[in-house]
């Protein structure tokens, strides 16, 4: 075997902590203003250098037991900050806990740095404890991946760890990166925190080369679909066309008189079936309808793409171009014949589902007569009794939040409740979309709130979450926040994963058989789970509970609805 180099005879000096400390310093500059850690032996120099530069400013430190919870944390924090986070681990099985946020990160491009400890090479392949093959564990997943030689303390390594800092913030830009970096003991040493050390600007993201632009005339025939993560520019582009709006509700673009809510009902009908022209922006994840409609030979599929994100093609039949430029304006009249077709059905669907929460007439609350007034306050007191189901769940959700709160749903079935009747409002909107799985909701959501809370008027951030997703992410609720941190968990809880009902599989195996591996079920104690980790919990069966937990002055707080499967 060959004999390990010879680090700095300077028994005061780390050349690992000195390099650790040297690459922190070249994210911060690079615009990096969160890390995320769990503890570990290898990765310490990265971890006492982060705690170093927070303690002196520079630097926000969030520090959670797992790596599976500060892998979504960090990936929460890059969602809504809009700039690339770092996440540090030790060596060994704590990278692959990394890997449900990284691939989330990969399919949603999300700028995630992540930096993993790792022994050095002469410890590689020995059988070393805590040592596995760490250079390429994220595979494709990543946009950048560098196995770093342990320092020696080598004149100018500092330098180079500074400059492979912003060379990682770089090519951040349209998702994540990996620095896998070796390190010998001594581990960590004395931190010194630059006195200029500030956070710089974030890298604008590069330009694409000879992007492909098409031109588009306003027609009769268009919708525009955003999914997940289109932004505004589809609420924009529907405007320009001229065209109905199908957005789904994590697309950012619900608003306005294009949207069509019940969208799902309008393409079943004439109207989808008078589609010949359908542009996507963002990753739409919500329906059967939409890819149905992409697959059909008569209509032309066009995807906008969203760099650092794999191209939405279902079919594979799309044109794929990087812009649409819309040349003219559209015909008013067409626009209230085409797209007032599709806001009228859309409402008519809507008005004819049985309403949960039917509310009084407020016309009968001040006359004269004892008795009408009397039927309006019994009215009113129904409605207030009325047993919370997942509609009314969900439109309670969408009610109480604002601008300047965030809601974050998970992937259960209460998100396609939601998307399915929830009108248009220019809302905040986060969902785990890339893979759509289920796992680290919560810590998301976590990061998403302590992200929110440096806005000049931060809200509260809500999660509308099922029982399933809420146990997937448990050990989210055990890390102690800031104080102050208005993050607030509403869990629609029905006993399993009855999401699956809605599958032939449930029509087909044998019910007992069903429950056991499909639905799931358990005796969780949500009020137990809350208590252990020191937050507020309520209970609410009624629209007057429902409405009263919504308004709750507690910051952290677990709201469980529970609800018929």
């Amino acid at each position: 075997m060959t004999a390990p180099p010879t680090p700095s005879a300077d028994p005061d000096v780390s050349p690992a902590g000195v390099a650790a400390a040297a690459l922190l310093e070249g994210l911060v500059r690079a615009g990096v203003a969160d890390l995320v850690l769990s503890p570990g032996s290898r990765s310490q120099g990265l971890a006492l250098a982060a705690a170093a530069f927070a303690r002196a400013g520079r630097l926000a430190l969030h520090v959670r037991i797992d790596e599976r919870v500060a892998g979504f944390t960090a990936l929460g924090l890059a969602v809504e900050s809009g700039r690339p986070v770092a996440v540090v681990c030790t060596s060994g099985t704590a990278v692959a806990n990394l890997h449900p946020a990284v691939l989330e990160a990969h399919h949603a491009g999300v700028p995630l740095i992540v930096l993993t400890a790792d022994r050095p090479a002469e410890l590689r392949g020995i059988g070393a404890n805590q040592t596995t093959v760490q250079p390429g564990i994220f595979g494709e997943l990543v946009r950048a991946d560098w196995d770093v030689a342990a320092p020696l303390g080598d004149p100018g390594e500092a330098d180079d760890a500074r400059e492979l800092g912003a060379l990682a913030v770089r090519a951040s830009a349209e998702g994540p990166v990996h620095l896998n970096l070796a390190y010998r003991e001594p581990l960590s040493g004395h931190v010194r925190v630059p006195h200029d050390l500030a956070t710089g600007a974030v890298p604008e993201r590069p330009a694409v080369e000879s992007p492909v632009v098409v031109d588009l005339h306003p027609d009769d025939a268009t919708v525009v679909i955003a999914g997940h993560g289109a932004g505004p520019r589809a609420e924009a582009l529907a405007v320009a066309l001229g065209a109905p709006l199908v957005a789904e509700v994590s697309s950012g673009a619900r608003y306005g008189r294009h949207a069509v809510v019940a969208y799902r009902d309008v393409l079943r009908g004439p109207h989808g079936d008078a589609v010949g022209r359908a542009i996507v922006l963002g990753h739409p994840t919500l329906s059967r309808e939409v890819p149905q409609l992409l697959e059909r030979g008569d209509v032309e599929f066009i995807v906008v793409r969203t760099p650092g994100v794999e191209d939405y093609n279902p079919g594979r039949r799309a044109r794929v171009v990087d812009d649409v430029r819309v040349v003219g304006a559209p015909d008013p009249a067409v626009v209230r014949r085409w797209v007032g077709g599709w806001v009228s059905m859309s409402r008519a669907v809507l008005e004819s589902q049985a309403p949960d929460d039917p509310a009084p007439d407020l016309t009968l609350a001040v006359p004269d007569d004892r008795g009408v007034r009397a039927a309006f306050a019994k009215a009113e007191l129904a409605v207030l009794r009325a047993p919370i189901d997942r509609r009314m769940l969900a439109r309670a959700l969408w009610a109480s939040t604002w601008p300047h709160d965030r809601l974050v749903l998970a992937a259960s079935r209460l998100i396609r409740v939601a998307d399915a009747l929830v009108p248009g409002k220019a809302i905040r909107v986060h969902a785990n979309r890339g893979l759509a799985g289920i796992d680290g909701t919560v810590s998301t959501a976590t990061g998403i709130a302590l992200a929110a809370a440096r806005g000049e008027r931060s809200g509260t951030t809500r999660v509308l979450i099922g029982d399933l997703a809420l146990l997937h992410d448990a050990g989210a609720l055990l890390v102690p926040l800031p104080e102050g941190l208005r993050l607030h968990v509403v869990v629609g809880n029905d006993g399993g994963g009855t999401i699956f009902d809605e599958l032939e599989v449930a029509a087909t195996a044998h019910p007992d058989d069903f429950a056991t591996v499909m639905r799931t079920p358990h005796r969780a104690d949500l009020a137990a789970l809350a208590a252990a980790g020191g937050w507020a919990y309520r209970r609410a069966t009624t629209r007057a509970e429902l409405d009263d937990a919504l308004t709750a002055p507690e910051p952290l707080l677990l709201v469980e609805v529970p609800l018929e499967p």
